[in-house]
């Protein structure tokens, strides 16, 4: 190195995907607005701060004035409670059509926004969470899926027998808004960006309408409004809580950590692809992941990690999980945030952890 520069080979694309100065880029990152460092010592103001810079990195305006117009399809039965589809604008851009379950009862009943992953499989989306009766080309699938990554539990379903409302909607790309192909995602991400606009932050929209719409049901108490969701589904929960006033809590399984711990040789992230669902350009200049996640604060929150999960170091998930407190803390709140690693699992969400969420839903709703 002469004069301070990197010589041409030290310049050059290493490590992957990474150029050679990529440190020197994090050294950059030291997230001026994050809780701490900002100069707003008033925890609400900075609340209010740190979401409106989140809301400005979306691309996508906010869609509040477009009427949801919601279709139904006839209720059918399942084991206490009903099932059946309904089809709702969450932008002006496009009708998007989803899993809605009610439990047998009276109500005005507790309801989840239940949110799904990624995991490269894109030919379910809703069906991943909630059994397709309407589907029997997907049922396969979803059934796959879910001994996969969640002990053969449809957690929809689940929740829907235990007392919950619960919606569960595709998102672009997935179930009935695709399938995508893996390889497509970045062209779908960048052609985002061409328009000046973001995938992410369509995702972000969605989602926060998704809630407002939830809440408004008459069969769903507009106050006890959980989001939830393992992986991808995880990331969207907490950014749900954090940008809606709908949501009333969030639990977030196997997505959390710090974003300089994220970005290192061999993360997946790197990879790009399925990065794009949940990267807003220039956020980093401003806060980090954990950041905009307390932005939720003080509302209760879950977050659970699996000490094996190779898609999430232990550092990152541990400089998070600080961050995360210290933000509750400042709300005199530390009592309604709740994480947790699990030191023998991976990248899944059991049966156990599925027992622990409801219960911890059943304390908080």
């Amino acid at each position: 190195m002469a004069g301070g520069l990197l010589s041409a080979a030290e310049a050059a694309v290493v490590d992957g995907p990474l150029p050679g100065f990529h440190p020197a880029l994090k050294d950059e990152l030291t997230f001026p607005l994050a809780w701490g460092r900002s100069p707003i010592r008033d925890a609400r103001a900075w609340r209010r701060a740190a979401r409106a810079a989140v809301e400005r990195h979306l691309l996508v305006e906010r869609q509040d004035e477009v009427p949801f117009a919601p279709e139904f399809t006839g209720r059918f039965p399942g084991e206490g409670y009903d099932r059946e589809l309904v089809t709702v604008s969450l932008t002006r851009y496009a009708r998007v059509r989803g899993a809605l379950l009610t439990p047998h009862g009276r109500g005005p009943f507790p309801a989840v926004l239940l949110l799904h992953d990624h995991g490269s499989r894109f030919d379910i989306g809703k069906e991943k969470l909630v059994r397709p009766w309407y589907d029997d080309t997907r049922l396969a699938s979803a059934t796959a899926w879910a001994k996969r990554c969640f002990d053969g539990r449809f957690v929809g379903d689940a929740l829907a027998r235990r007392g919950y409302a619960v919606l569960c909607l595709d998102a672009l790309g997935w179930g009935e808004r695709g399938p995508l192909a893996y390889a497509q995602q970045q062209a779908l991400a960048s052609n985002f960006f061409h328009l000046g606009s973001s995938l992410a932050g369509l995702m972000a929209r969605e989602d926060e309408r998704a809630a407002a719409f939830l809440a408004g049901l008459d069969r769903v108490d507009a106050r006890r409004v959980a989001a939830a969701g393992f992986s991808m589904g995880a990331y969207r929960a907490w950014q749900a809580a954090a940008l809606s006033d709908h949501v009333a809590a969030a639990a977030s399984v196997c997505w959390m950590t710090g974003l300089k711990e994220l970005t290192v040789p061999g993360s997946n992230t790197l990879r790009g692809q399925s990065a794009y669902c949940m990267l807003h350009p220039g956020l980093a200049r401003h806060l980090d992941l954990p950041d905009v996640a307390s932005i939720a604060a003080p509302k209760p929150a879950l977050f659970f990690h699996g000490g094996l999960d190779t898609l999430f170091p232990a550092e990152g998930v541990r400089v998070a999980y600080d961050r995360l407190r210290a933000v509750w803390r400042a709300r005199n709140a530390e009592d309604r945030l709740r994480v947790k690693t699990w030191p023998r699992l991976g990248h899944v969400f059991t049966a156990a952890m599925q027992d622990k969420v409801f219960s911890w839903l059943d304390d908080v709703l």
